[in-house]
């Protein structure tokens, strides 16, 4: 019997302490949400179904309860905005989902997270809309990524990654959210990404604005400032409206001349130089049949997915060009034209479009067709900068007039991630 009740103590004790860690451990966790709780906030904030369905004019109603102009809103501090969660990468389960062929960590995961803790972000920004249901009224939506820069590429599988971030500038209906990912008390990802804000009846709705509190909150929003002139600034020499500059048609006429065949002496006559690849032979396509699944809290197809999508495509052609393994060191000038309706058609295409030493661009673009009239739709196009180990990549040559344009769009991503001044 004394045996007994000592072994009965000795169970009671160790579980007792057992309880008190997982306890301690839970409280910790629990501070801060992970990744796939906030999606969990975010259809409870538009009181989305958990299933989908085909029509949302159960919302309209909502639209009344929107204000006309935006000094009828008190401004928000940025603050009001901040946010953390992690990626739980110490959980077995969830570490397969995010594990890559190297056993490193998925960026195309990392991007459909950060797509969602955007708008986490954006909600929260505006969060006094909510009316009395705690329902909110607005659909904020992704319009861009400005920047995504990546300090480091070799990431650690098995170690949480934190997400933190807030909103550092707004506009009448457009903000700008700023976002850090660290893992191990390092930094490995800044995003900014930009979004826009929708009323039910799908048009444009007024945000909260901003309240700078201290320098540092100044800083940041003149720096959103400046981002939005930059942005006007590319779009008004963008080369799908404008002829690129004197210093670029020089580079063109450059490389035509470098095709050109000395024996013919003819405009005909092209040949590719000695370690050189035509363009047109460093494409990659995919379509994907967007089902419900991939729906996000609009259910429309979820912005994140496309990027993911994009990327895993670029990522597979990098790897056929470089004949090595790549790493991505920017994302930039991602732009969402148009939502993609669930039981559409995407189809997608890469290609290399400029090379030099051992980086080199690719852009690729996203067209959504009605499978029932064939029609296709611009939704996407994507910029991603690569570089590798292999320092005698091929030079990549344009043939028409067409692609000597996407040549000096991914050369004018070049000198911009390299800090080159001018086009």
């Amino acid at each position: 019997m004394e045996v007994r009740r000592l072994i009965a103590i000795i169970t009671k004790s160790v579980l007792r302490t057992s309880y008190r860690k997982v306890s301690s451990s839970s409280k910790k966790c629990a501070a801060i949400p992970t990744i796939q709780e906030i999606r969990t906030q975010l259809q409870q904030t538009l009181g989305a179904s958990s299933a989908w369905i085909k029509s949302e004019e159960y919302r309209e109603k909502l639209a009344a309860s929107l204000p006309q102009t935006q000094s009828d809103l008190m401004p928000r501090r940025m603050q009001d905005s901040y946010y953390e969660a992690i990626v739980p990468l110490s959980d077995p389960v969830i570490r397969e989902k995010y594990k890559g062929l190297y056993d490193n960590v998925r960026l195309g995961q990392l991007l459909e997270n950060l797509d969602t803790f955007a708008v986490h972000i954006s909600y929260l920004h505006n969060n006094p809309y909510s009316s009395k249901t705690g329902e909110s009224p607005l659909s904020i939506v992704t319009a861009m990524v400005d920047e995504i820069k990546i300090h480091n590429h070799c990431l650690e599988s098995q170690a949480d990654i934190l997400l933190k971030g807030h909103v550092t500038w707004t506009g009448k209906s457009s903000m700008e959210i700023k976002m850090w990912l660290t893992q191990l008390a390092k930094p490995i990802i800044d995003a900014t990404f930009v979004m826009v804000a929708r009323d039910p009846l799908n048009r444009s709705a007024i945000v909260y604005p901003l309240l700078m509190e201290d320098p540092k909150d100044k800083a940041l929003f003149q720096e959103g400032e400046k981002h939005k002139i930059e942005r006007l600034e590319e779009a008004k020499y963008s080369l799908l409206k404008y002829p690129p500059k004197e210093e670029e048609r020089q580079v063109v006429h450059d490389l035509f001349l470098q095709t050109l065949d000395t024996k013919t002496m003819s405009f005909r006559g092209r040949q590719l130089p000695e370690d050189c690849v035509w363009m047109e032979d460093t494409k990659l396509k995919n379509s994907i049949i967007c089902f419900p699944e991939k729906r996000n809290i609009h259910n429309k197809i979820f912005g994140g997915f496309l990027m993911r999508t994009g990327f895993e495509l670029a990522w597979a052609n990098a790897c056929i060009f470089s004949k090595t393994r790549p790493h991505v060191t920017a994302v930039d000038d991602i732009l969402f034209r148009c939502p993609v309706q669930i039981g559409s058609l995407l189809l997608i295409s890469s290609q290399v479009c400029f090379s030099q030493g051992k980086d080199f661009h690719i852009r690729a673009h996203a067209e959504v067709m009605d499978p029932h009239t064939g029609v296709s739709t611009t939704c996407n196009t994507f910029n991603f900068s690569f570089t590798c180990d292999n320092e005698n990549l091929p030079t990549v040559m344009p043939r028409t007039y067409g692609e000597s344009m996407l040549y000096l769009d991914g050369r004018r991503h070049y000198n911009t991630l390299k800090g080159i001044s001018g086009v």
